[in-house]
């Protein structure tokens, strides 16, 4: 891994990298896509790592505190907010909006034009669906997901196109959520059905006794 100076980017001229990086080899930044975009330069925040394997496209904006594992793969048109973290071969798709301090964890899949709010984050494996109609030659409703501030996905789960995930709500494993899901509640199944609020669910252990998802958390 290679710190990459403030003034020296051994990458295409519209990669833009903000001081204290640090670059793996074997990483791409700036790759072009096969479609035409306005602006192709690719800007990231300071202090970001960056491992080997990932490949970051032409034309997002990333801030502070990026950190990849290998084999991450950020397409074009994204914005991304600070401390964003994502785990070894995940992707964010095209045109999503994602806040700061979310977590990806590994082998996820974002897909385009979804929008992910402040201090989400997705368990291994989970999906999130943009396209109602699969197959269309048109695609004029595709849309991903919006999930509000603070909700968590487990692992495996499936989110199809437009559905909201309300703020602190939380995703059981392997869920496959088609409707709505209220702000604070807990979903679970196929189709997802809702279980209980999160201010119910305890510690199995015992080792916490205050509300899973305390809202004072800083440490994320």
């Amino acid at each position: 891994m290679r710190a990459v100076p403030a003034l020296v980017v051994p990458f295409p001229e519209e990669v833009l990298i903000g001081r204290g990086a640090r670059i793996d080899d074997g990483v791409q930044l700036g790759v072009r896509p096969g479609r035409a975009l306005a602006d192709y330069a690719l800007r990231i925040g300071r202090n970001a790592i960056v491992r080997s394997g990932s490949v970051l496209y032409a034309g997002s904006r990333i801030g502070d505190g990026f950190e990849t594992g290998h084999n991450v793969v950020v397409r074009e048109q994204n914005e991304i907010g600070s401390q964003v973290k994502v785990w070894n071969s995940s992707t964010i798709d095209y045109g999503c909006v994602i806040g700061d301090r979310v977590k990806i964890h590994s082998n996820c899949y974002v897909a385009q034009f979804t929008t992910i709010e402040d201090d989400v984050f997705l368990s291994p494996g989970a999906s999130l669906a943009n396209d109602p109609h699969p197959g269309s030659a048109t695609h004029l409703c595709m849309r991903g997901p919006t999930i509000k501030a603070g909700a968590q996905i487990g692992m495996n789960a499936t989110i199809l196109p437009l559905i909201t995930i309300g703020e602190r709500a939380l995703v059981g494993a392997g869920a496959v959520v088609t409707r709505d899901v209220p702000a604070g509640m807990i979903v679970v199944g196929n189709p997802a059905r809702i279980l209980k609020p999160v201010s119910e669910l305890g510690c199995p252990l015992d080792l916490i006794d205050h509300e899973y998802l305390a809202p004072e958390r800083d440490d994320r």
